[in-house]
């Protein structure tokens, strides 16, 4: 369960930089989905913001969780 909150949290993250990247500078043009979402028409800071933040939210979630033991160390 870490890993796979740790992977949703670097493609979170991956995409709201590159949609970040692409508002502030124009550049990363065909990366992001935030630009291709309708009605996020206007608020793609906001939205590039809001994946960033729930990146590290998922990884502070999957730091949290301990790490499971294998079977044969019980």
């Amino acid at each position: 369960m870490k890993q796979v909150l740790e992977a949703f949290g670097v493609l979170l993250l991956i995409q709201g930089v590159a949609t970040l990247v692409h508002e502030l500078t124009g550049r990363l043009s065909g990366w992001g989905i935030v630009r291709r979402i309708g009605f996020l028409d206007g608020y793609e800071v906001y939205a590039g913001v809001t994946l960033v933040v729930l990146a590290f939210a998922l990884f502070a979630a999957a730091g949290s969780r301990k790490a499971k033991k294998p079977r044969w160390t019980r």
